[in-house]
């Protein structure tokens, strides 16, 4: 019998050969083992600094013991969702922590940010309904719009003047603001005083992922909420445990109407396996530590500086970030992927960033600076990203490729 080829599997073989001439494909790194910031790969160990483990706790001892405890109470996994068997004490008494950190009535747990972003716009918005968003947004908040079948149109970064003219026309329905709190990819903090002042103005919601900001920014790492000293009934909260807290899943934080809600429409919510409890254990220490951790965040606010102070001007540029999240932009993603790997040969582990993460001709190298870092890990980084622009400077695009 004869074979007849498969034409849409061609067709996804020449998608990826594009992606390869065009030096877009992806690869993923295999770690064989984690010390903080260092990780070992191939034999080698590399200094780190691709991580959003902005505080360090996901190699603290002491998150570790709460996981073993967890562990020996619950076993490794919730066996179920929230709303058959799956939601535990643990689960619950993390609930009430993370309303009280933030300082908002009531939190609802998630496994992941994505599914928290998914659950929260598909259900405050819907046919009829306007989603206006950041166009530098996360994708869980682009792909969460398009879910909930409302309009959905994205202003030019922080453009408010934009964003009040299609809040004004957008006059049926549920009108629901999204945005990042800090921007993955370019470091900076949204304007959600003015965001909030727009919201009220024309009675919209405001939806808030502070994935980057929690555990970071405000008194105690309450968030960037508590960075700006905002508080309303209209804004939701998203904030992720996988970042600053160390460990893993989301919570979503705000009024309680909006939170009995979740629990009851939000599919990603009620169609999926709880958070295994012995995470709820280990975020509940994290969720200590993080209040606790004034001199790690103080830390991390110089190992910021150190970066921004000492980096030598050159033809690279970083972009205006007071966060932990530091882009090196080079626009041309063969040159990216050139610096990335003339790091790696150093020992140092910084990833190339490219579209469609970030718009065409921004490629960049993503500098994630840690609590876990010392100051001669900076140093060193500093030194290296000297040296790789010199080595760059004196090749041509056909010798980067």
């Amino acid at each position: 019998m004869e074979v007849v080829p498969f034409s849409e599997l061609a067709a996804l073989g020449r998608e990826l050969a594009a992606l390869e001439a065009r030096q877009l494909r992806r690869r993923r790194l295999r770690v064989e083992a984690a010390r903080g910031p260092r990780l070992l790969i191939g034999g080698v160990e590399y200094l780190a600094f691709c991580s959003n483990d902005y505080l360090g706790l996901a190699h603290h001892p002491g998150v570790a013991r709460a996981a073993r405890a967890g562990i020996e109470r619950y076993g490794v996994g919730a066996g179920a969702s929230h709303l058959v068997s799956g939601h535990s004490d643990a689960h619950h008494r993390l609930e009430e922590a993370l309303a009280e950190f933030v300082e908002l009535p009531a939190a609802l747990l998630f496994s992941t940010g994505y599914m928290a972003n998914l659950a929260v716009v598909t259900t405050l918005a819907g046919r009829g309904g306007t989603v206006l968003a950041d166009r530098l947004n996360h994708a869980s908040l682009n792909d969460a719009a398009l879910l909930s079948r409302a309009r959905f149109k994205r202003y030019a970064h922080g453009d408010l003047k934009t964003l009040r003219q299609w809040l004004a026309g957008a006059r049926c329905g549920p009108r629901v603001v999204v945005t990042d709190a800090v921007f993955s990819m370019d470091g900076d903090v949204a304007p959600l005083p003015e965001l909030l002042a727009l919201c009220e103005e024309f009675d919209a919601w405001l939806v808030v992922d502070d994935a980057h900001g929690f555990g970071v920014l405000g008194p105690k790492g309450q968030g960037t909420l508590s960075h700006f000293g905002l508080r309303s009934s209209r804004i939701v909260y998203v904030g992720t445990l996988g970042k600053a807290a160390g460990v893993f899943g989301a919570f979503v934080a705000g009024d309680p109407a909006v939170v009995q809600t979740l629990i009851q429409r939000a599919r990603p919510y009620i169609y999926t396996t709880a958070l295994p409890p012995l995470l709820a254990c280990a975020l509940l220490e994290s969720l200590r530590l993080i209040a606790e951790g004034d001199e790690d965040r103080a830390r991390l606010r110089d190992h910021v500086a150190r970066l921004r102070r000492e980096l030598p001007p050159g033809p690279w540029r970083l972009m205006a970030s007071e966060t932990p999240i530091q882009p090196l932009v080079l626009g041309d993603n063969a040159l990216a992927l050139a610096a990335s790997r003339a790091l790696a040969r150093r020992g140092i582990l910084v990833p190339a960033i490219r579209p469609p993460t970030v718009p065409p001709g921004t490629a960049r190298l993503r500098i994630s600076l840690s609590a876990a870092h010392r100051e001669e890990d900076v140093e060193r980084l500093v030194e290296a990203l000297a040296q790789t622009g010199q080595e760059l400077a004196v090749l041509g695009t056909e010798e980067l490729a």
